[in-house]
């Protein structure tokens, strides 16, 4: 039997620059994460509820950030940094879109193995 394990914190509710329209690079507004990571199988760990929450907290950051696809990616990068994690997964969600309608909010979900290439840094968006 095989047994893994997941280490989740849900809803983490932070305010950021993030957006492409002319006021977000200003105003802070809200945004959520939630970030799981999966302890490594090889070398049992136990994972600090701190140290994640400090991941989605340093990954927001104060500087304006365009997409939450970059958002996302920094906290998948720094998740997998952390002792003993093999695997990361983060949701970050805007919750206020500029759309012609009703919507509950914009969502960019990432998932990355320790063992997964990272993107070059230096992309260009």
């Amino acid at each position: 039997m095989r047994t893994r394990q997941i280490v989740s914190l849900h809803r983490m509710a932070f305010h950021a620059r993030i957006g492409v329209l002319p006021h977000e690079s200003e105003l802070p507004q809200p945004v959520e994460i939630d970030l799981s990571v999966w302890p490594s199988a090889a070398t049992p760990t136990v994972i600090d509820y701190r140290a994640l929450y400090a991941v989605a907290a340093e990954s927001v950051g104060s500087q304006h950030t365009a997409y939450l696809e970059d958002l996302a990616e920094r906290v998948v990068t720094r998740a997998l940094r952390l002792p003993g994690v093999s695997a990361a997964r983060a949701a970050v969600r805007k919750p206020h879109v500029a759309l012609p309608g009703p919507l509950a909010y914009a969502e960019v979900v990432l998932e990355r193995t320790a063992e997964a290439p990272h993107p070059d840094e230096t992309h260009a968006r």
